[in-house]
């Protein structure tokens, strides 16, 4: 297990920015796939973004590309989740999970460490 603890979320108007950040107190192995997923009031959870710690190859929701761009900071320990362009539909929980087994995954049975997640709104 991963202990994840996601920051960065807040309150934003359309169009603008935030930046989200995950931080890991336990050591991300080479094979470990990071990702962050999203829940909407009254919706499922749904993938964002994932990106491998070694290579750093990246997968995106369809409805996130172009938009949100994932990285990792290796000798940080933290992945972040750059969002731009923001809508009122990007309000959600959002959270940062860790597959810990080989292989790039979008799915979140894949995926086995979770944070506590971090509110992000955005208002119209």
């Amino acid at each position: 297990q991963v202990q994840l603890v996601e920051s960065g979320g807040g309150l934003v108007q359309a169009g603008g920015s935030l930046r989200l950040s995950c931080a890991a107190s336990t050591r991300i192995f080479s094979w470990y796939t990071m990702g962050w997923f999203r829940q909407a009031p009254g919706k499922e959870r749904e993938f964002v973004a994932a990106i491998a710690w070694t290579g750093g190859r990246t997968t995106y929701a369809d409805s996130m590309k172009g938009r949100f761009t994932i990285s990792k900071d290796n000798r940080k320990n933290t992945v972040s989740l750059q969002m731009n362009s923001l809508k009122p539909e990007d309000t959600a929980i959002y959270y940062c999970a860790a597959r810990t087994y080989n292989g790039m995954s979008s799915l979140q049975a894949d995926f086995g460490s979770w944070g506590q997640g971090t509110q992000v709104t955005v208002s119209s």
